[in-house]
């Protein structure tokens, strides 16, 4: 690492007004100064890098040009938004991004008057940006809206769906198609940014309103003749923007979006002009500026603490693996023995191991982009027909695929395998990112089968279990990080469907955990067993079916009843209370709790602080065990959770 960059110039902005009558070359020079300052606090914070060093000049620009917060500017995908914090006057504050109690590393409205939407996940832009700029109309105000999203976020559905709108009402909205991985087109030099200039200006515009005002009065084959030499005369030269244009928008680019000398010119024509929806497409470099993101953008996306000048970064040396490496290791190991064995991702091969999947059975590994509703009925496809598809998608991206699940898995009983990572809560990612609902909406689908795994072991046997069922679709899912350490078996087992375990017995407390909490309340059991209380753990491995008979001898045996799950009220533990209601096994005293996440969104944290604070770690089981037996008092109070 090295010290604070010296940064004049940025010193003396601390909000974007401060910026509004830059000169050209102050331009240049602060976001030089920007960029350093955002390797500077991503070097220690760890978090996004690429993306936000990718959009550097494009953010000062837009700063300069638009009167935020007045006008709306909302960043899609928010992991870009470093330098856009940097400038709002959050800078102070960077130090604390991702971590507890400070900046989130996304947009985030309770944050800031700049952060008019949050976007963490992707392709929410344009559809925000439209209601607002509506909102905007329907009161008789003037503001612009703008919205910058990057190329891999247009490959979701609702960024189309959201255009197709905008581009059949009449509403001005600027849409900034930040384009740096995808190449949908490529800059053609000067003479591409000087005719965009010149395009978005007021001279051709009021030039081509004329021409289509006289058009209109000619014979119709001609005034057609007169639209599509217009389209195809500027997709030609400018790199295919009559796409755009046929959903209802004014085409300009692409431009380079590093350079000011096009940015400027571009933005104030589209903050000035007579339009409806325009997009404007800049081509930019992730990872801009710092040779080893230019050079490695996908290790350089996300990023932990570094050394600025080595870029080697500091990851801690595992304890064990982690369990997405686990998964891919044990989804390679059925896909050898089962040419029928395909993967899906959604834009996350990385994130998911299929990358490692992908090494090994390049033609039986999918990446969809950004398109989970695709992904899960890409998926029912492949099962018709025999085939056995693993959709990868972390859990809380798969919520977008949800109505898919119900129609096109669920209701027609397909046999598709769903691997949720990043179960349970994730960290410095935050609540938008936490798999927190999936039990919740998948349990109550009829003909699921749900599987948690409480550790590495148990997930190789999962992933075999989910191979092996034919007859209804299936889930496993487990949680970010490393595993608890656990010997691995060679290849995963199939488990008997709806079986769970007993792993420590006792006669007085039961806890049923599910999922990687189960090493919690074992830590609890012996906790408790020190103040003289015998307690029962038991793994139920299977959120649905669950293990009925294992329920029942558990309640009538003993006193104290306690489920424990990662995941929100509604899951596991009300299935299962529904279920001892309507089995009357609490009619006879048994006292029973359900231990969930609260019925709250719990902000970034290291996951340990998380879970603390959900009441979901051994301490929090022990007090709520001590609560239900009223003990407090004989073996000292501890304080109640808030």
């Amino acid at each position: 690492m090295t010290g604070r960059p010296q940064t004049p110039l940025l010193d003396t902005v601390k909000y974007p007004s401060d910026i509004r009558e830059f000169s050209r070359e102050q331009l240049v020079q602060l976001a030089g100064e920007v960029r350093e300052d955002t390797i500077h606090t991503v070097s220690r914070t760890g978090g996004h890098l690429g993306a936000g060093l990718g959009v550097v000049e494009l953010t000062v620009a837009i700063h300069h040009v638009f009167n935020t917060p007045d006008d709306r500017l909302i960043w899609d995908v928010g992991h870009q938004c470093y330098p856009h914090k940097i400038l709002t006057g959050r800078r102070d504050e960077m130090h604390t991004i991702r971590k507890g109690g400070g900046l989130s590393g996304f947009t985030k409205r309770k944050e800031s008057p700049y952060d008019p939407f949050g976007a963490a996940h992707s392709s929410t832009s344009i559809s925000a940006g439209l209601g607002m700029a509506v909102a905007r109309d329907l009161q008789d105000g003037d503001n612009h809206v703008i919205c910058v999203i990057g190329d891999g976020a247009m490959s979701a559905g609702m960024a189309y769906e959201a255009m197709n709108n905008a581009g059949a009402m009449n509403s001005k909205l600027i849409v900034i198609l930040n384009d740096n991985d995808m190449s949908i087109a490529r800059p053609v030099g000067a003479m591409s940014a000087y005719l965009s200039r010149l395009w978005s200006g007021g001279v051709y515009q009021g030039f081509r309103h004329f021409a289509k005002n006289v058009a209109h009065k000619l014979p119709r084959p001609i005034e057609e003749f007169g639209r599509r030499a217009e389209e195809y005369t500027r997709g030609m030269t400018l790199g295919g923007g009559t796409m755009f244009e046929e959903l209802g928008f004014y085409y300009v680019g692409p431009i380079d979006g590093h350079n000011f000398d096009h940015l400027i010119p571009v933005l104030k024509n589209a903050r000035d002009g007579d339009f409806g929806p325009i997009l404007v497409h800049c081509r930019t470099e992730k990872g801009k500026g710092y040779e080893h993101a230019e050079k490695s953008p996908d290790k350089y996306h996300g990023v932990s603490g570094f050394d600025v000048v080595t870029g080697a970064q500091q990851k801690p040396v595992p304890n064990a693996p982690s369990y997405t490496s686990i998964f891919a290791k044990a989804l390679i190991q059925e896909a050898e023995h089962d040419e029928a064995i395909v993967a899906i991702t959604a834009a996350m091969p990385d994130g998911t191991g299929l990358d490692k999947f992908g090494e090994a059975f390049p033609d039986r590994t999918f990446d969809v982009g950004i398109a989970e509703q695709h992904a899960v009925t890409f998926g029912a496809g492949l099962a018709t027909e025999g085939m056995k598809p693993f959709v990868t998608i972390y859990s809380t991206f798969l919520q977008r695929g949800y109505d898919q699940i119900v129609h096109d898995v669920a209701i027609q009983q397909l046999p598709v395998r769903f691997a949720l990572d990043r179960a349970g809560l994730v960290g410095a990612d935050g609540p938008t990112h936490a798999g927190s609902f999936d039990l919740a909406y998948l349990c109550c689908l009829p003909g699921f089968v749900v599987m948690a795994a409480a550790d590495e072991a148990e997930l190789m046997h999962m992933v075999a279990t989910a191979a092996s069922i034919n007859d209804r679709p299936s889930a496993v899912r487990y949680p970010r990080g490393e595993g608890v350490g656990v010997d691995l078996p060679d290849r995963g087992v199939p488990l008997e469907i709806g079986k769970g375990r007993i792993v420590r017995e006792g006669n007085s407390v039961a806890i049923l955990s599910l999922g990687t909490r189960l090493a919690e309340a074992l830590k609890a059991a012996e906790d408790l067993a020190q103040q003289g209380l015998s307690v029962t753990v038991a793994d139920a491995r299977f959120a649905k079916p669950f293990d009925e008979d294992l329920i029942r001898d558990l309640a009538k045996s003993h006193k104290i009843f306690i489920t424990v799950e990662e995941g929100s009220g509604g899951g596991f533990g009300a299935h299962v209370l529904e279920f001892m209601a309507k089995e009357r096994l609490l009619e006879n005293g048994l006292k029973v709790r359900t231990l969930t996440l609260p019925d709250r969104f719990i902000d970034q944290n290291s996951p340990s602080a998380m879970y603390d604070e959900a009441g979901l770690n051994a301490p929090g089981i022990v007090e709520t065990v001590r609560e239900m037996l009223d003990i407090s008092e004989a073996v000292g109070a501890r304080p109640k959770r808030a």
